[in-house]
């Protein structure tokens, strides 16, 4: 349908077009930008400030009272995020937590989850791994004694290939299995966009004896997310890209409920400390039922008041419905640039909307220096994209702000840029 139809009527159909108000929109000269970096960092939502006023306004008013007064008292803050973090993690409310960082929140979960022998003790990412991961995992490897030479095991795509194919991690599975310990995969690939099946992943990984966690920091709040039925022991994410928390926000953290109870190596922190006796201020430690037992330190509820406006406006608008707006809007996008530019440029993501997002990743042909030159034509522009090394152009029109009408605009931008370079 969206074939024949213009961006603009189509933007004059979207039932969610009444969200696009509920976040600031960046200026270009008179007028918006059009915005498709929320990959990188999501956009302020209106509610935000309110959020963040709130808890300054009680903080001013009340002081260390602030923990059991108004509208949203401090102590049980972090309870509030939760409904909204499992709508868009797929998990039941106690799998779920928003605290620290994300890596922080990998650090602390391969502490429980990455528990090496010297028959089983590889990891197995993929090669192009975000290198906050990569680092992460390296750090991991040689804590426990193993030189990552030998014990990291890096998956690429295959010869003239961008994307990793199920197959492909099948077959790692089948000849490493026995000596994976643990399997860590991304939800979509941060450079190629690429969606996986976390589901189909953790199955095969599960099969080998190997544990299994995600990095969702590209798929949380792009893509339906569905870990309590995949399965996999954990995952973590971030939270000011999609999620539209703010620039350093605070992170999330899934731990599937089969390890709700489990006596399982940690690095425990007080507040991850049972909450009918945490205040009794006892020296042994009882954690906290389902996620909660790995939170180490007061939540910073400052940094969570964004994160809860945010997740009320995904929970108005619905995750099916984003999905549905995303897809079309995603397709709309890519089939103009084919049709268009698909002599000069080369999307990287795959076609089928089954295996990503919202993002498409873009390669001029022409080499490099003629990209770089097209998107510093689309910047001066005010068409907001980003860069990433060595020759990726990364666009992301996000159903909770973007319009067809910005999708239009990009297209023009890269014909522009594409006969000005």
């Amino acid at each position: 349908m969206s074939t024949f139809l213009s961006p603009a009527e189509l933007d004059r159909q979207d039932p969610l077009a009444r969200f696009r108000d509920e976040f600031l929109m960046p200026r270009h000269g008179a007028g918006e930008v059009a915005y498709f970096t929320g990959n990188s960092l999501g956009l302020m939502s209106r509610p935000a400030r309110a959020a963040v006023e709130e808890v300054l306004e009680r903080w001013g008013l009340d002081g260390v009272e602030g923990h059991f007064r108004g509208a949203h008292p401090w102590m049980p803050y972090h309870r509030e995020l939760r409904a909204g973090l499992a709508t868009v993690a797929g998990a039941k409310p106690h799998e779920v937590v928003a605290m620290n960082s994300l890596t922080a929140n990998l650090h602390l979960m391969m502490v429980s989850f990455y528990r090496p022998t010297p028959q089983r003790h590889r990891i197995l990412i993929e090669k192009r791994a975000f290198p906050s991961d990569r680092h992460a995992v390296v750090s991991q490897l040689r804590y426990h004694g193993y030189d990552p030479a030998t014990a990291l095991i890096e998956l690429d795509a295959g010869p003239g290939r961008e994307a990793i194919s199920l197959e492909r991690i099948a077959e790692c599975l089948r000849e490493q299995g026995e000596r994976i310990a643990l399997v860590l995969w991304p939800g979509v690939q941060y450079a190629s966009g690429q969606r996986f099946d976390l589901a189909a992943i953790t199955r095969l990984a599960q099969a080998q004896g190997c544990q299994v966690g995600f990095d969702l920091a590209h798929a949380i709040g792009n893509v339906p997310v569905d870990l309590h039925q995949a399965g996999p022991d954990f995952a973590v994410w971030c939270s000011y890209k999609y999620l539209n928390a703010g620039p350093g926000a605070v992170a999330g953290c899934f731990v599937h409920e089969r390890h709700a109870e489990a006596d399982l190596p940690r690095f425990a922190g007080w507040w991850g400390h049972e909450e009918r006796t945490r205040f009794q201020m006892g020296p042994e430690f009882h954690p906290a039922h389902g996620a909660d037992g790995w939170q180490l330190s007061n939540p910073p509820i400052l940094a969570m008041a964004p994160l809860r406006a945010s997740l009320d406006l995904f929970c108005a608008a619905g995750i099916a419905a984003l999905r549905a707006k995303s897809v079309a809007m995603t397709g709309w996008l890519a089939a103009a640039i084919e049709r268009e530019l698909g002599d000069a440029i080369d999307i990287l993501t795959p076609s089928d909307p089954e295996q990503r997002g919202c993002q498409l990743s873009l390669r001029v042909r022409a080499g490099r220096q003629r990209g770089r030159q097209v998107f510093e034509h689309l910047t001066a522009q005010g068409i907001i994209c980003d860069w990433r090394e060595p020759d990726v152009i990364r666009a992301a029109p996000v159903p909770l702000y973007n319009r067809y009408a910005d999708c239009e605009k990009l297209v023009a931008g890269l014909r522009e840029g594409l006969s000005h370079a």
